[in-house]
């Protein structure tokens, strides 16, 4: 017992174990070739299966073998070249060295009797990233799960802050009935499916998110934004928020955000700036100024998980006016009697027992610097450029657009293959690619169309990496459609 639980008497097991689980680590990703290795998913299912939970092996080593047999061998590797389908990124490895201490001392960041100078330490990098958007000292804000999260709790403060105006109603129970019903948030189709789930969370329902239209290239239009107020104002709506993106999942969009923040200014409408994505140009020096106009958001959601290089999970939600964060705030004697006198953060957020995940970036600033994080950032931009120029010189290989963040969208495309023909070839040639383990990429719909996309997000990939990814996507492109023509119909795998 007394080596089963963290205490002064079991470090030397402690670190034996640590030093276990690093040595796994290390051997799977040495031993590895390609991004994955996937399993049959009715052989992996039954290995898992007959695993017996009941009964322990008796030892570290001996459990650790087994999660090295059953899921390092098949684990999807981020730091692998081509590895390039979604928004994973490799890790720093000061932030892996900051989990150590996370999960070892185990800090709840509710309060400040379980916590102390971590609380502050995480409302400091708060501080910070609010100063890097822009905002003056009486902003502030959270660490949160993810983005969906951090959407969804700015979603919250925008209802709170409408009913308050409308109808001086102050608190989670205080909500107007009356009033739900007529709310409306404002987002584009290019907008991530989380702002739906937040408003059928908040009660409102999927009606009322209304579409913007968008330009070209997947922005929102801000006359398109002007007229839909205007609509709803007709029509006795009362808008509760805009949603702008800046990086969307599928094109990398980020909409104009100083021209937005001026109608809604305008028409008195919460703004929030969902830059889960795009938070990371806060941290370039070359890239920055594509997120002009930041600053006048009433909310901004930060994931440091993707474009900040950290382990999942470490994401923010920043606000301009720390005071709406009252509306998340319910006291509960135990935890934060309001008469307390010290620093908590239950109050700012929608969760009670919360990792103290802010260390991980944390110990990167200080080890390797924000310019440091900028410049992988910068690379990574770079390389999708480079991949979009390469696909243009691979035959077969078609584009959609030039990449606007670290985004290709891009298909295969056989000579005589109708429009929806082709759209089910991206799902052979794909499926194809993932079974064999040669290249992982994604795949999504724009505008009607199947394509398979790049997602660039390692600054270790080169050149030479892009180029057999394409390679590959064509050659097994070019055996899906020989298949085909022959009148074979090639093996799918969901994935």
């Amino acid at each position: 017992m007394s080596d089963a639980l963290l205490h002064p008497a079991s470090t030397t097991a402690y670190r034996a174990a640590l030093d276990a689980a690093v040595t796994t680590l290390t051997r799977a990703m040495r031993r590895a070739r390609r991004p994955v290795l996937a399993p049959d998913p009715a052989v992996a299912k039954a290995g898992v299966a007959d695993v017996d939970l009941d009964q322990p092996l008796g030892s570290v080593a001996e459990a650790l073998d087994e999660v090295d047999r059953l899921y390092l061998e098949h684990a999807v590797w981020f730091h692998e070249e081509r590895y390039v389908a979604h928004l994973n990124c490799p890790v720093a490895v000061p932030a892996l060295a900051a989990e150590v201490l996370v999960s070892g001392v185990n800090s709840s960041l509710d309060t400040w009797d379980q916590s102390t100078v971590g609380t502050l330490m995480e409302r400091r990098l708060i501080a910070w990233t609010a100063e890097r958007i822009g905002f003056g000292p009486a902003a502030d804000g959270v660490f949160t799960s993810g983005g969906t999260q951090s959407n969804l709790q700015a979603l919250l403060l925008a209802r709170g802050e409408v009913c308050a105006r409308l109808t001086g109603a102050e608190g989670l129970d205080d909500l107007p009935p009356e009033v739900l019903p007529r709310l409306r948030v404002l987002a584009t189709p290019e907008s991530h499916f989380s702002v739906r789930k937040a408003a059928g969370v908040l009660g409102l329902g999927g009606r009322s998110v209304v579409p913007v239209a968008t330009d070209a290239q997947g922005r929102m239009d801000p006359e398109a934004l002007d007229l839909a107020l205007l609509e709803l104002d007709v029509d006795g709506l009362v808008p509760m928020a805009v949603v702008t993106t800046a990086g969307t999942t599928d094109r990398g969009t980020i909409d104009p955000l100083a021209a937005i923040a001026e109608v809604c200014a305008r028409h008195g409408v919460w703004l929030h700036v969902d830059a889960a994505v795009g938070g990371g140009l806060l941290a370039s020096a070359k890239e920055r100024h594509r997120l002009a106009g930041v600053a006048e958001a009433d909310s901004v959601t930060v994931d440091y998980h993707k474009t900040w290089f950290q382990p999942v999970s470490s994401s923010a939600l920043v606000v301009r006016d720390g005071r709406t964060l009252r509306h998340v705030t319910v006291h509960a004697d135990y935890l934060n009697p309001r008469d307390a006198g010290v620093p908590n953060q239950v109050d700012r957020s929608m969760q009670t027992t919360r990792r103290f995940d802010a260390l991980k970036l944390w110990l990167t600033l200080r080890a390797s610097g924000v310019d440091e994080i900028g410049r992988w950032l910068d690379t990574c931009l770079d390389n999708a450029r480079e991949a979009h120029r390469a696909a243009q010189d691979i035959e077969g290989l078609e584009t959609f657009e030039e990449p606007q963040l670290m985004m290709l969208l891009f298909r295969h495309r056989p000579h005589g293959l109708d429009e929806r023909a082709t759209d089910e070839h991206q799902r052979a040639v794909r499926a194809r690619l993932f079974a064999t383990g040669s290249a992982a990429v994604a795949e999504t719909v724009v505008d009607g169309r199947r394509w398979l996309k790049l997602t660039l997000l390692n600054p270790m990939t080169s050149a030479d990496a892009l180029a057999q990814v394409l390679g590959d996507v064509a050659a097994a492109g070019a055996r899906v459609a020989a298949e085909h023509a022959d009148g074979d119909r090639p093996v799918e795998v969901m994935v």
